[in-house]
């Protein structure tokens, strides 16, 4: 059996992944009226004058959020060690640009790629990792995702990721998911990046 290859590229969701933030989202969802569709697919189907209104609702909830975001612990340290290796890195959210570039600005982290939902492509559709791959001329059997939600372990499925990461102190939310390893820690999966990455 061949070896597995090297670790080339770690697509990274922003929100509870890169930075810690304090959203409710099923107060968010009940704001909304949203149900159990993903919400941007939810606001994407309204009519005006709703859809507006609704995304201001949004927006509200995520500017408030923004503002009280945290870089999470381990996270500068590792995506510097990410560089060093030659590993390229792509930030996929479905949040806004506005939001991400201050959050980028406000820890001064920089990423080779940056997806946001005005890309309109939006998790758990594989699309914007897929996206993201092509864009770093990189295939799904040299990249890992890394995420903290059902969400991306859905998207980085439908991509066809070699390996999906997930940051939670919750393993059993997981459970079901059989192609996720769950980490508590940035620590504890930079030790897991050490062994693929060559």
């Amino acid at each position: 059996m061949g070896r597995e290859p090297d670790l080339r590229g770690a697509l990274f969701d922003l929100d509870g992944t890169v930075v810690d933030v304090p959203y409710d989202w099923t107060r968010i969802k009940e704001d909304l009226g949203s149900g159990d569709v993903p919400i941007l697919t939810y606001l994407g189907g309204l009519a005006e004058p709703e859809r507006s209104r609704k995304w201001e609702i949004l927006s509200r909830f995520e500017r408030d959020a923004t503002a009280k975001a945290v870089l999470k612990r381990g996270m500068r340290g590792f995506l510097d060690f990410l560089k060093r290796r030659g590993i390229r890195t792509a930030l996929v959210t479905n949040n806004s640009r506005e939001n991400t570039d201050h959050l980028l600005s406000r820890f001064g982290l920089a990423f080779d790629l940056v997806m946001t939902r005005e890309s309109g492509l939006w998790k758990p559709s594989g699309a914007p990792l897929r996206a993201a791959m092509a864009s770093l001329g990189l295939s799904g059997d040299v990249c890992c995702a890394i995420g903290d939600s059902h969400f991306d372990v859905r998207a980085a499925e439908d991509a066809g990721l070699r390996h999906i990461f997930i940051l939670s102190r919750e393993p059993a939310r997981f459970a079901s998911f059989a192609s996720a390893e769950v980490f508590p820690s940035v620590a504890a999966l930079h030790r897991r990046i050490l062994d693929l990455s060559g």
